[in-house]
């Protein structure tokens, strides 16, 4: 029995590599190894087939909410990529500030202040 779900993967494939952007998706899958692969496979499945997968909530909102838990847990690089992909998927400049503001409110100031950084990394690239 295989727990791996060819199509779910490959609805989750379309869904990452429009949000994240194909170049940054595909160098991941492509620096997999035996080790690393079969996680890659399950996260853009599980992540972005399942739970990104359906239209209830659209890519815009889903992006924000990434934001604002991404946020609270603290995970940096991960935030600064979510930021990206946020700012694709619609979100202004105004909204990452309103979502790093909350983030301040109930995470702390220094996990706003973290915030601001990368954002102002993704900001400045664009």
């Amino acid at each position: 029995m295989s727990l791996f779900d060819e199509d779910l993967f490959l609805k989750g494939l379309e869904q990452r590599k429009a949000t994240l952007g194909a170049e940054y998706v595909e160098q991941n899958l492509a620096a997999a190894d035996d080790f690393t692969r079969p996680f890659q496979q399950a996260m853009t499945a599980w992540c972005w087939g399942f739970g990104w997968g359906d239209e209830v909530i659209d890519a815009k909102t889903r992006s924000m909410m990434n934001l604002a838990m991404i946020g609270a847990l603290g995970k940096m690089q991960e935030w600064e990529t979510h930021c990206r992909g946020a700012r694709r998927n619609g979100v202004t400049q105004e909204e990452l500030r309103a979502i790093i503001h909350v983030i301040g409110i109930y995470c702390g100031v220094p996990q706003a202040l973290e915030c601001f950084r990368a954002a102002r990394k993704v900001l400045d690239a664009e």
